[in-house]
Order: C-alpha cells, then sequence, then structure tokens
C-alpha cells in the first residue's frame, strides 16, 4: 500500500471523465488499498480515483464506523429523493468549503472488487458523499454546485 498524491485546484484530470472498470484484477486491488491509505492520511472520508490521477470510474469512503471504509466501481445512482443543503470541503480543494444542495438519501448501484453487483443506500452524510464522489468521476467539483447565499447584512 502507498500513500497518493492529491490533484489539487486547477489539475485538468479533476475535469475529466473516468472510464469504466473492466479488469477486476491484483491492479485494481492495489489502486483501492491506495485510495483509502492516501484517504485516511489526509483525514477524509471519501475519495475518487482521478483525485490521484487515475482516470477510473472507482470510489472509496469511511465513515468511520463498523462498517469501515468501503469500494464502489462503477457507481451510478439509480434513486435519490429528498433535499439537503450542507457545506462541504474537498481533499483536491485544501482551505475551501461550500454549501452544496444534494439529495437527503440516495441508492448507489456499483459493482465489488470481484465484478459482482450491488445496491447501497446511504442518507444524509453518506448520501453527500457518494453524490460528491460520483461527481469526480465525471469531472465535477462541488464548486460546481455551490450555493451562493445572499449576504442579509446592510
Amino acid at each position: 500500500m502507498a500513500i497518493r498524491i492529491i490533484r489539487t485546484d486547477n489539475d485538468p484530470i479533476l475535469r475529466k471523465v473516468s472510464k469504466e472498470v473492466t479488469a477486476f484484477d491484483k491492479k485494481l486491488d492495489v489502486l483501492v488499498e491506495d485510495m483509502i491509505e492516501t484517504m485516511h492520511h489526509a483525514d477524509g472520508v471519501g475519495l475518487a480515483a482521478p483525485q490521484i490521477g487515475v482516470l477510473k470510474r472507482v470510489i472509496v469512503f469511511d465513515l468511520y464506523d463498523e462498517d469501515g471504509p468501503m469500494a464502489l466501481i462503477n457507481p451510478r445512482i439509480v434513486d435519490q429523493s429528498g433535499l439537503q443543503m450542507e457545506e462541504e470541503g474537498c481533499l483536491s480543494l485544501p482551505g475551501r468549503h461550500g454549501m452544496v444542495k444534494r439529495p437527503l438519501s440516495v441508492t448507489v448501484q456499483f459493482e465489488d472488487l470481484d465484478g459482482e453487483t450491488y445496491e447501497i443506500e446511504g442518507e444524509d452524510l453518506m448520501a453527500r458523499i457518494l453524490c460528491h464522489e460520483i461527481d469526480h468521476l465525471d469531472g465535477i467539483l462541488y464548486i460546481d454546485k455551490q450555493v451562493v447565499l445572499e449576504d442579509k447584512a446592510e
């Protein structure tokens, strides 16, 4: 396992669309292990492969609970409901935060490291993490969806 460099700010790879994973092999296992180690080292709750310079549809996340870290290969949102607006940050945009509207609940279809298909449901923080990381796979950053709040001070 290795800690990889997290791409930041204006790195053009962050704006590219990732390719679907078709090879479920040892190289994928190593990528996921490195992503989890990198995410933990950076004190993050989620990381997408493009953030470490790999244009593959792979995300990892960790709510730091009994379930531990998870890897989702080729994730896609198949259902969503509700609305939440919370502050988000991103390991690729260090020191920045912004308010973002996201679904309150999502269902995501994905493959595991063996290529088996599953669904996972997430609410609240988990829904926000899933949406945020899946956006990375399509070259979308949270700042593209950031809500600008009007200053009520006169």
